[in-house]
């Protein structure tokens, strides 16, 4: 329906907010402004960051995050557990399972819990990288061992995928909060005016069994300038980057021009900082389009470099291209940039999932290190490996030597970083024989709590790994918070410890 009086629509639009905004009675206003704090204030300019940030010297000028979706196996590429060969079908131990909680798919299957050693042979790597074993899936990946620093002691409460994600990508298994990389772009702002501070990008593979959520990448209840920018692998990289027929880059200019000077008079009137976020969108898709076309043209690439990433390089949408475009990215300033690899869900057919999906990643992830360290970027860029847990080594379904599946397992799984302020050839943490728990010196299981207070050394829990993070590009953690809804929110929420031992 037409609404008879245009000259209402601004009245209609006007909140109780809005209205003690616009009344601006003295001492009622004074004290409203200090109940809604933060949530009406502009954020600074410049490049967007916060006064005072970094909190102190940064390691990192970026972080690349490859996100392994649906849980890889640590039993079956990083975490060599030899013994379960001689336990091949025997039950998992009470004593070892200890009550801990399984999935709906295998608490009540009738063969129990049999136990499934790895079919792939392990080698251990002749480098800096103290007890470093990498399985035969991984054969590229294994020879930048000397590089990496290998946490074998990551763990999570969540034992879904959906909670399990969120939780890692935003200190939270409900929706809502902000993730990893709104933070960053929060505290730190830009460096590069031109580029989204913040890009996601979903690299193709086989078993797309999960969906992925753009909450995962969201701002939550930070302005939405935040929001992670996500790049596609057909069409234009960002959609509507390309201007329709008929328009010109200097129409669009123009129109832009009028469109700004509207929503300043909106922001103004309103108080909405939404408004003055969706300016700010709207000048970056501007710049984008000068920008990004630049970015995944690979041209001036040499062909050694493309060489090195593999066939799938030139491939838009591949996990090669994601990570080149990765380190361009990071190479022009951009702060976070993260590649979903998708299927690594692998509750039946792990042999045949697991080989492919390893197929798919690891000469590119390999490449990516050797690129970064080639361009002198590593020691500034930090690398992040994993997914949201890890599997458990009892099979799931049918049992035989040569193939068998494997449930989700939260209890320890494997992450590993390198570059970016981290210890190259290490490892951390341990797990016991059966690759079932977190243990200590001599083997014995370890059950550690994710609070700061009650940190268990050789853990990690992922606000540690977010609370790292964090540091290394130049921030504390308990500092970098956001008033909403009464109280103070944080991406570790109240949680986190820096693991110290593993920094350089």
């Amino acid at each position: 329906m037409i609404n008879p009086n245009p000259a209402r629509e601004n009245e209609l639009m006007v909140t109780r907010r809005h209205l003690f905004g616009k009344t601006a009675l003295g001492l009622g206003t004074a004290a409203m402004a200090g109940l809604i704090g933060a949530e009406l204030k502009a954020e600074p300019n410049g490049a967007g960051g916060l006064d005072g940030l970094p909190h102190h010297q940064p390691k990192a000028k970026s972080v690349i995050y490859l996100f392994m979706s649906g849980g890889p196996s640590h039993i079956d590429l990083w975490d060599y557990k030899p013994k379960l060969n001689d336990l091949f079908g025997e039950q998992l131990p009470d004593e070892i399972r200890d009550g801990q909680r399984v999935t709906g798919m295998t608490a009540n299957q009738k063969s129990g819990f049999p136990l499934a050693p790895s079919r792939y042979k392990y080698t251990k790597q002749d480098n800096d990288a103290e007890g470093l074993w990498t399985s035969e899936l991984l054969p590229y990946t294994a020879g930048v061992a000397k590089e990496l620093c290998v946490v074998y002691s990551t763990f999570t409460e969540a034992i879904n995928h959906d909670p399990a994600i969120t939780y890692i990508q935003t200190g939270a298994q409900t929706p809502g909060r902000p993730s990893l990389g709104a933070w960053l772009s929060y505290g730190l702002g830009t460096a590069n005016e031109n580029l989204p501070h913040y890009v996601v990008m979903h690299a193709r593979t086989k078993y797309p069994e999960q969906s992925l959520f753009n909450r995962l990448w969201g701002p939550g209840f930070l302005s939405s300038d935040h929001q992670g920018i996500l790049m596609r692998s057909q069409g234009d990289p960002v959609l509507f980057l390309s201007n329709p027929s008929g328009v010109s880059r200097q129409d669009r200019r123009a129109q832009l021009d009028v469109l700004a000077a509207i929503n300043q008079q909106q922001a103004e009137q309103f108080g909405d900082p939404e408004v003055l976020s969706r300016i700010k969108q709207h000048e970056m898709a501007y710049r984008m389009q000068a920008s990004v076309p630049e970015l995944v043209d690979f041209s001036d690439e040499t062909a050694a470099t493309l060489e090195m990433y593999g066939d799938d390089v030139n491939t838009p949408g591949t996990f090669a291209a994601s990570c080149l475009t990765a380190r361009r990215l990071a190479q022009r300033g951009v702060r976070n940039i993260q590649i979903f690899h998708r299927g690594w869900d692998a509750h039946g057919n792990l042999a045949g999932e697991h080989s492919s999906q390893a197929k798919d990643i690891d000469q590119a992830t390999a490449a990516l290190i050797k690129d970064l360290k080639q361009q002198g970027m590593l020691d500034e860029t930090l690398v992040v490996w994993g997914g949201e847990f890890g599997r458990t080594p009892y099979c799931q379904g049918g049992l035989t030597r040569e193939n068998y599946g494997r449930d989700h397992h939260p209890r320890c799984f494997t992450t590993w970083m390198a570059g970016g302020g981290v210890k190259p050839g290490i490892t951390y943490g341990r797990t016991d024989d059966y690759g079932y728990n977190i243990a200590d010196e001599d083997g014995n299981p370890l059950r550690p709590q994710p609070n700061k207070d009650k940190w268990t050394p050789g853990t990690m829990h992922i606000h540690d790994l977010n609370a790292t993070i964090l540091h290394l590009m130049g921030i504390d953690h308990t500092k970098l918070t956001y008033r909403y809804q009464g109280r103070d929110f944080r991406l570790t929420d109240v949680h986190g410890h820096i693991l110290t031992d593993i920094l350089a």
